[in-house]
């Protein structure tokens, strides 16, 4: 019936069967105050049925605005998403064109080697390879730089973090992974990305929400035949015992080129101790590298003199 008054209990009497009469002389029985008392009691009534509305009205604002809010994060999220899949795609579709180029080449001057036909200027097929290693070199440097400027900042890993199985992503690279081994003392470790197993500082990776998974690009030769890219199934180590220091560095030539778009940080150069003959000549290709950072002889117990680490520039 709302708050409990004099005016209530009359109309409850009369419900209940009392004569009127009687009703209507208790009623010239009630003083001004006593009716001033009934007006503030309604008063108050109304105000607390109208505090209830307003009450309601903004559970349910807040109701709303939490749920637009959920709807705009989950929103973000899957663009966050999508533009990591454009970018990542058209990284990989900017190194497939230059990889198939400079396959061609690489191809071209095998055969000119091969057969020393007369008339060809090997020199000038070699400076067009140098051209398209640059072309790559940008490309990688562009794809880096964008997509280092439309994501946002992730976690940075600790130590103790990066246990096998984590997702992460390579920053430089712009690809997500799997956590493959702890890192070592130096902070370095394996990341797992699909089929593509790299070594990466802990500093180039951040904490991802799942891995991406990346199979290898399938491509149709003029045979009918498929192939795998080759950029994906790179080996992270060249084994180059037997070899003259000529036929060493020729294949060391392609192999770092293709280590390099492959996105493998270091790769194993295993020339054997011997006299050191191999191991010189190596080293000084090595040093005429622009895409090489540092090179250096591995540790004791990972074929120390007899194998080089080649650290590529990021």
């Amino acid at each position: 019936i709302g708050v409990p008054g004099k005016s209530n209990a009359f109309a409850i009497s009369l419900k209940l069967g009392l004569p009127e009469s009687i009703i209507e002389d208790a009623r010239k029985q009630i003083s001004e105050q006593d009716a001033s008392f009934e007006d503030v009691l309604s008063s108050l009534e109304e105000n607390r049925v109208a505090q209830e509305r307003k009450e309601a009205d903004l559970e349910r604002l807040e109701e709303t605005l939490s749920r637009r809010e959920t709807e705009l994060k989950s929103r973000e999220k899957t663009l966050e998403q999508q533009k990591d899949r454009i970018l990542s795609r058209a990284n990989e579709e900017a190194h497939a064109v230059l990889q198939e180029a400079k396959e061609y080449a690489d191809q071209t001057m095998k055969e000119f080697r091969k057969f020393g036909k007369a008339g060809v200027n090997s020199a000038e097929m070699e400076r067009k390879r140098n051209e398209l290693r640059k072309q790559m070199d940008k490309t990688t440097s562009h794809t880096a730089v964008k997509a280092s400027e439309l994501r946002q900042p992730g976690k940075k890993p600790r130590p103790q973090d990066l246990t096998p199985g984590t997702a992460v992503r390579i920053l430089s690279m712009n690809l997500k992974g799997t956590v493959n081994t702890r890192p070592d003392s130096r902070g370095n470790l394996f990341v797992q990305c699909g089929i593509l197993r790299t070594k990466v500082h802990m500093d180039d990776l951040e904490l991802a929400d799942e891995p991406e998974i990346i199979t290898p690009k399938m491509t149709r030769t003029s045979t009918g035949k498929i192939r795998m890219n080759k950029s994906a199934s790179v080996s992270s180590e060249i084994n180059l015992l037997g070899k003259t220091v000529d036929e060493a560095v020729a294949e060391l030539d392609k192999y770092l080129d293709d280590a390099y778009i492959a996105h493998l940080k270091s790769v194993r150069v295993i020339h054997g101790k011997g006299t050191g003959a191999l191991r010189k000549g190596i080293h000084n290709y090595l040093r005429t590298q622009k895409h090489v950072a540092d090179f250096h002889l591995a540790e004791y117990g990972e074929g120390d003199a007899g194998v080089t680490i080649v650290e590529f520039k990021q």
